[in-house]
């Protein structure tokens, strides 16, 4: 065995045995508040993945798509189209602030988006939920933050996992998360002018 690699393995060995000494104290389970905010594509795309992760681990699950309404994802259709069982897919919201230009339609859409997902987060046979895009409802104080949080806090099970994604979540979110994801934007091509792309954006 050569110098470099003998000193390789040496160190391999010490992280291991640190690495090892480290998980023993890592024991607790619990149910995690999961925020996917930033600039960055790729929020959303995350949060389906674990959605793919339950899916393959037996674990039911929901999603309620808040504001998204009117596009045709191809998570959407491959969900409910193949593991209907698996997941329920909800969609509250007729399409993007922008698109529908009527406040009172949006809040009451998300009033409703809302209402579905506190009755996926507390049934017992779920164990994970995702609320795409829900930080853009709270964002527009289509609903109101304090509720959000104090629900997530004091009422959803303790072994419920809870990801809520898109830009600008609340100081409060981010505060009563567990693991909080700040994607980051250095270049998409619709500033070049690209239209979003089918598979890659939806």
């Amino acid at each position: 065995m050569d110098e470099i690699t003998a000193r390789h393995n040496e160190k391999m060995k010490r992280i291991k045995a640190a690495r090892d000494e480290m998980m023993k104290t890592k024991t607790e389970q619990k149910g995690l508040v999961i925020v996917h905010t930033g600039k960055g594509k790729g929020k959303s795309s995350s949060a389906f993945g674990m959605i793919m992760r339950c899916i393959a681990h037996g674990m039911p699950s929901a999603v309620v798509q808040f504001i998204k309404g009117n596009w045709e994802t191809g998570e959407r259709t491959f969900l409910r189209e193949r593991f209907s069982e698996e997941c329920r897919f909800f969609v509250s919201g007729e399409g993007f602030t922008w698109e529908t230009q009527d406040r009172e339609r949006d809040v009451a859409a998300a009033q409703h988006g809302w209402r579905i997902a506190k009755e996926q987060i507390l049934d017992p046979e779920i164990e994970f939920v995702l609320l795409d895009e829900i930080n853009i409802a709270l964002r527009y104080d289509y609903l109101d933050i304090d509720e959000v949080v104090d629900f997530l806090l004091t009422e959803k099970p303790h072994m419920t996992h809870v990801c809520l994604t898109g830009r600008n979540a609340k100081p409060e979110l981010i505060e009563a998360a567990d693991l909080v994801t700040e994607f980051e934007l250095l270049k998409h091509p619709f500033r070049e002018g690209v239209k979003a792309q089918k598979g890659v954006e939806f």
